[in-house]
């Protein structure tokens, strides 16, 4: 289990005798940066303080496997008709009370019912799926729960994957360091990354920061085929105002980058509110419309 040169700051405190003992380190994958005790899990409940390095516990603990439709991703505008394979694990360093796969982004490894992949046997599994006749499999989306999480492993798998000539797909909500990033760009064909909103004081309520998703998308779309999703949830992040100053935003990026808007429904903790209003949905789309060339409904 690898340890990215960037993902670990030991602090050291002075003990009798002028000797140095090793106290906690801080976790660099994203903008939490957990100070972690020795034997403690951070807050995404996938990254752990062993031995004064900061390790990947989630590695190869497999939880979900699925063989998707690459629109279900979502991907529009990257090879469409194929499907693709999809795998999670568990974790996340967000806390979106309408999580729609909360069990196992929430949950640990024993409550999220973790089975041990090692990289090179979830590479040969999707290589067996492309070879079975009518399958359609490109290759493997990185999904489910946040990947990033995990990225060492997303990292060494994609590596394998891409020396079958296969797709890498990264599904992610985008709240990593730049850095993380840049360790696997050169095996990423496309990601969708969540876009959640565009007001900081919504990320926040998310346990997010929408500077670090913006950093994030921006290097991203210069590197690969990116589409973004925005889930639409009543009373949070659907003012046409809001909406207005996204597209802006994406298109001063590229006007070529798909936004998904998609319809949010009552789930996890989030079962006071209402589906999303359709003709809302389509009015936000309208908006979006007006400065990007692919906008998209999704959940309708």
């Amino acid at each position: 289990m690898a340890v990215g040169q960037n993902d670990a700051h030991p602090e050291r405190s002075p003990i009798d005798g002028g000797e140095w003992r090793m106290e906690k380190t801080t976790c660099q994958v994203c903008m939490h940066h957990c100070s972690l005790a020795p034997g403690q899990i951070g807050l995404c409940g996938a990254r752990k303080n062993e031995g004064g390095e900061i390790v990947c516990e989630n590695y190869g603990q497999i939880t979900s496997i699925a063989l998707d439709p690459i629109e279900k991703k979502p991907l529009k505008n990257f090879r469409p008709g194929g499907k693709i394979l999809s795998v999670g694990s568990y974790g996340c360093n967000l806390r979106c009370p309408f999580c729609q796969n909360h069990e196992i982004s929430m949950g640990g490894k024993v409550d999220a019912g973790a089975v041990y992949v090692p990289p090179r046997e979830l590479a040969d599994t999707a290589l067996e799926w492309k070879e079975r006749r009518g399958s359609g499999n490109i290759g493997i989306a990185y999904t489910y729960n946040e990947p990033l999480v995990g990225w060492e492993y997303v990292r060494d798998t994609a590596r394998l994957v891409r020396e079958y000539d296969m797709e890498n797909v990264l599904v992610t909500n985008g709240t990593a360091s730049v850095w993380v990033l840049e360790e696997l760009l050169s095996y990423m064909d496309a990601m969708n990354i969540d876009l959640k909103g565009f007001r900081e004081e919504y990320y926040r309520k998310l346990g997010g920061d929408l500077e670090t998703v913006k950093r994030f998308i921006e290097k991203a779309s210069s590197n690969c085929h990116v589409e973004l999703t925005t889930l639409v949830v009543p009373g949070e992040n659907d003012g046409e105002d809001e909406m207005e100053e996204e597209a802006r935003w994406i298109a001063g990026l590229s006007r070529e980058i798909p936004l998904h808007i998609t319809r949010f429904f009552p789930q996890y903790r989030m079962t006071d509110r209402r589906p999303t209003d359709i003709g809302k949905l389509r009015s936000l789309a309208g908006i979006a419309g007006r400065y990007l060339e692919y906008v998209y409904l999704g959940n309708v």
